[in-house]
């Protein structure tokens, strides 16, 4: 941690963050480190204790981390968004002490009265570190905690890198967001913070502020295409549009090379418990992806992607450890290969079995939104009694037609595009969205 305090004095009057309009240099962030150790030794935060942080990307947040890491307490970021429904987050987690960062970036301490006792918490308190707890989205059953010994995840740091001018899209609460601050922060960069992530006003921010490098899913993507904002606004200093957190639909990809011909397109692959790999596209309008990079390794069983990482968790707080004996976890992501180069096609639990044969969601989604006036399509199986699983899609329709005639012209073109049972049996027009708050498709 004190390598990251070292940088900081050395890029004092470098800007480090710009927030709700103003500026703040390195400088500042350590006068801000220093009252946020102060707040801890007047509240009584104990070593090793377990403290959650609710808050986005704030000056007082980052000094918070800083402060918390360098008290080796073990930290559950939240974000604002936390629903009710989350709060067995809270238990899950143990949580003793929690830090409410308001949006005008004041915080306050509550005590929670969780154990914080579990036997990997345990296992960081005796290394005498730092511990990190990500939760999973939850989309199948409860979300699980993963513990991350927090070192292990800042040691890539210590390597210089070039740092652009990033906006800090992806939430607090994912590996993804904190990765960006952190590699921004260790070269000198600044954090610019996003409190809205819709198309209009992230195309506003990039105009503002001359962002150069744009971390967002594929979701987002579309959505931006969709509402053509980037007409609107001067967006030249684009330089690289990062993708990841869900497999990108080749139709998208392709809408977005054509708009953004001079940008580099570049995929990227992390988990909550690995962290985010070093990877790199064969080429701008390509899904073939080139991934590790110092502390990973990779393998492919049976088609499913594995990774060994030195900076993987140590495990899950409330379900088994998904890692084989000889310590590779098993990502579930099913994968084509060529060469150096892999497709990622989709988790195996999304894969639909018609008939014995695979049907990937994404690829069928994938052609539908090709076809005019798709704002969103979201593919999944249901149950068939003679097939095993037939193919549906809920689309959300851009302007209302006709649900017949739409459904009939979506069949008409994925029969002449895809294997027959591969065609949506069943389709559902649909007005809700189909994302959630990190811009992320919500699966059926």
């Amino acid at each position: 941690m004190s390598f990251l305090l070292e940088k900081f004095e050395e890029y004092a009057e470098l800007p480090a963050i710009i927030f709700l309009g103003k500026t703040f240099n390195y400088r500042d962030l350590l006068v801000k480190y220093a009252e946020a150790e102060e707040f801890i030794g007047d509240k009584n935060i104990k070593e090793g204790e377990v403290v959650s942080l609710t808050s986005d990307f704030t000056p007082n947040t980052i000094a918070l981390i800083l402060a918390l890491v360098n008290n080796n307490n073990i930290i559950v970021p939240f974000t604002y968004s936390l629903k009710e429904t989350e709060e067995i987050k809270f238990d899950i987690a143990k949580v003793q002490k929690s830090i409410f960062v308001n949006a005008d970036d004041c915080y306050t301490l509550e005590e929670k009265g969780g154990t914080g006792e579990h036997e990997l918490y345990a296992t960081i308190r005796g290394r005498n570190n730092p511990g990190l707890v990500l939760f999973t989205s939850g989309t199948s059953g409860f979300p699980k905690g993963a513990v991350h010994d927090f070192s292990k995840l800042l040691e890539k740091f210590k390597t210089v890198r070039r740092s652009m001018r990033t906006v800090n899209f992806l939430l607090f609460d994912h590996w993804g967001g904190l990765n960006t601050m952190f590699h921004t922060l260790s070269n000198g960069g600044a954090v610019l913070t996003l409190k809205d992530r819709r198309p209009q006003p992230v195309c506003a921010f990039i105009e503002k502020h001359k962002i150069e490098l744009l971390p967002a899913s594929p979701t987002f993507l579309n959505l931006l295409l969709m509402s053509e904002e980037y007409r609107n606004y001067d967006l030249s200093s684009l330089q690289v549009i990062s993708y990841g957190t869900e497999p990108m639909p080749s139709s998208t990809l392709e809408r977005l090379k054509k708009v953004f011909p001079t940008v580099k397109l570049q995929q990227t692959y992390g988990l909550i418990e690995l962290g985010v790999l070093r990877s790199k596209s064969k080429s701008d309008d390509s899904l073939w992806v080139k991934i590790g990079g110092e502390g990973y390794q990779t393998r492919i069983i049976d088609n499913l992607l594995e990774i060994k990482a030195e900076s993987a968790m140590l495990g899950y707080l409330n379900a088994p450890s998904p890692f084989t004996q000889d310590g590779w976890f098993r990502t579930n992501d099913e994968v084509e290969v060529d060469g150096e180069y892999i497709k990622i096609l989709g988790r195996k639990s999304e894969i639909i079995n018609v008939g014995g044969e695979k049907v990937y969601p994404a690829e069928v989604e994938s052609v539908i939104q090709e076809i005019n006036n798709v704002a969103e399509v979201t593919v999944y199986a249901e149950k068939n009694p003679i097939m095993g699983n037939i193919v549906c899609a809920k689309v959300r329709l851009i302007e209302e037609e006709d649900k017949k005639a739409f459904t009939v012209r979506l069949k008409s073109y994925c029969n002449q595009k895809l294997a027959s049972f591969k065609v949506p049996v069943k389709v559902s027009i649909e007005n809700e969205q189909q994302y959630n708050e990190r811009f992320k498709k919500k699966r059926v």
